[in-house]
């Protein structure tokens, strides 16, 4: 008679969740967080919620975006370099409220990871609350979820959720933007976190590739490549008064996000010859073949903010943001293309 041998009960760990290094990980980043705190947040790190009151305002409008860092993830995992990309997703919510003249509040992040390793979310997590604190905002609160099967271990994707405020009466619309209004261009510092899927496909992922030094760029690809999203509101917050329109350039390039902000009737002349564009560029473009009008469709190409002001402004502007290029102008349009790049 064979004797039947006992099942070893389940555990979470078994199943791939390890609740342990979750709270571990929670004890690593918790006095990152805390350096981030604004005298508005009410609560610590722990709770089920955050708690932030709102001061200052008369007529406070709440602004809102969501967003990730993309397939820029896949980068910084092969090249075991995670204390960028925080930075990058923290900078570009905060640029895309900055658009509508939004002071950022608070930041939330999500990460999810196939297999949680703590000293890779304390990276991570220190990345999103030093861009944080740069910015004046507080890292109120987030949720690191390990999820096997879901995602091979190595592998883990990134999302953040941020709130800002503008008074109503000083809120940036473009509403009043005409044709003889003049474009200023900040400038990037490369690909910030879009493009990444066709630079991807061009380079591929292998460390070698990533590793390898190149002369035009004066460092490595992978470096090149991870170089952080730029943060543009604290240079743009002293000039809002003086802007009639902010265009965050991110997928779709100029072409793509630029029209989002005109009245109907209005486009753009955009003077390609005005700015220095970054030599990742070049080398993306040379490397993939890429026509020209494809770079940029797909990518910033060395502009990462684009201010619309009335000419009698520009040079208070240009005073407060040095990097400021005029590199345009609104004009009239009739047909489908809105912005013209010659």
């Amino acid at each position: 008679m064979k004797r039947k041998t006992k099942k070893a009960p389940e555990t979470y760990a078994a199943a791939g969740v390890d609740i342990n290094a979750a709270d571990r990980a929670k004890e690593l980043i918790k006095k990152k967080v805390r350096t981030t705190f604004r005298p508005e947040v009410l609560t610590d790190i722990g709770l089920f919620a955050g708690l932030f009151q709102l001061k200052g305002y008369k007529e406070p409008v709440l602004v809102t975006s969501v967003d990730g860092v993309g397939t820029k993830l896949k980068l910084a995992i092969v090249l075991n370099k995670h204390d960028t990309v925080g930075i990058d997703l923290v900078n570009h919510c905060i640029n895309d409220i900055s658009t509508c003249g939004a002071e950022p509040l608070f930041f939330l992040d999500y990460i999810a990871m196939g297999k949680l390793v703590p000293e890779q979310v304390e990276s991570i997590v220190g990345g999103l609350a030093r861009a944080c604190t740069d910015a004046g905002c507080s890292l109120i609160g987030g949720e690191t979820a390990e999820m096997p099967g879901m995602y091979v271990p190595g592998d883990y994707d990134l999302a953040g959720f941020i709130v800002g405020v503008v008074e109503r009466s000083k809120v940036v619309t473009g509403r009043t933007i005409v044709a003889g209004d003049t474009i200023l261009g900040l400038p990037s510092n490369g690909l910030h976190t879009n493009g990444y899927s066709l630079a991807r496909k061009i380079f591929g992922t292998k460390l070698d590739k990533l590793e390898t030094y190149y002369t035009e760029l004066g460092c490595t690809l992978g470096e090149a490549l991870l170089e952080p999203h730029i943060c543009y509101y604290p240079v743009l917050k002293s000039s809002l008064p003086l802007i009639k329109g902010l265009a965050h350039i991110t997928g779709g390039g100029i072409p793509g996000n630029l029209p989002r902000i005109f009245p109907k009737g209005l486009g753009a002349e955009i003077n390609k010859r005005s700015w220095k564009v970054p030599p990742i560029f070049a080398l993306i473009q040379k490397k993939g073949n890429v026509d020209e009008k494809e770079m940029y469709r797909v990518f910033n190409m060395g502009v990462g903010m684009l201010v619309v002001c009335s000419p009698a402004n520009v040079d208070k502007i240009k005073a407060a943001v040095p990097s400021a290029r005029r590199i345009g102008e609104v004009i009239r349009v009739r047909g489908e293309e809105r912005v013209i790049i010659a």
